[in-house]
Order: structure tokens, then C-alpha cells, then sequence
């Protein structure tokens, strides 16, 4: 399972309301650290599938 997209419109039903916990990425298109933690981001979404719902937010 990829990570969630989360933005202002849907942050309540995706992170308030979600029936797992929540691991949220907060990044951004230009920072470096972010790109190299990607990765590691999407094997978590789809290790613990069903477990913990993981969540992107692009800060810009």
C-alpha cells in the first residue's frame, strides 16, 4: 500500500478519523533529506500494511 496524501481538505477523515495509527512524512519538493527518506517511507506503508496507515503532507 502506497502512503496517503494528505492535505488541508482531507487531514480530518485520513489522520483525525483513521481507525490506525498514523505515521505522517512531512516533506517538501526541494529538501534533500526528504528525497532520501522516501524510500524508506514507502517500505514502511507497505510493511505494516493494515497495521499503520502512513501519510504524506507536502509542507510548500
Amino acid at each position: 500500500m502506497k502512503p496517503v496524501e494528505v492535505t488541508d481538505s482531507n487531514f480530518q477523515s485520513e489522520v483525525i478519523n483513521a481507525s490506525l495509527p498514523v505515521l505522517i512524512d512531512f516533506w517538501a519538493v526541494w529538501c534533500g533529506p526528504c528525497k532520501m527518506i522516501a524510500p524508506v517511507v514507502e517500505e514502511l506503508a507497505h510493511e505494516y500494511a493494515g497495521k499503520l496507515k502512513v501519510a504524506k503532507v507536502d509542507v510548500d
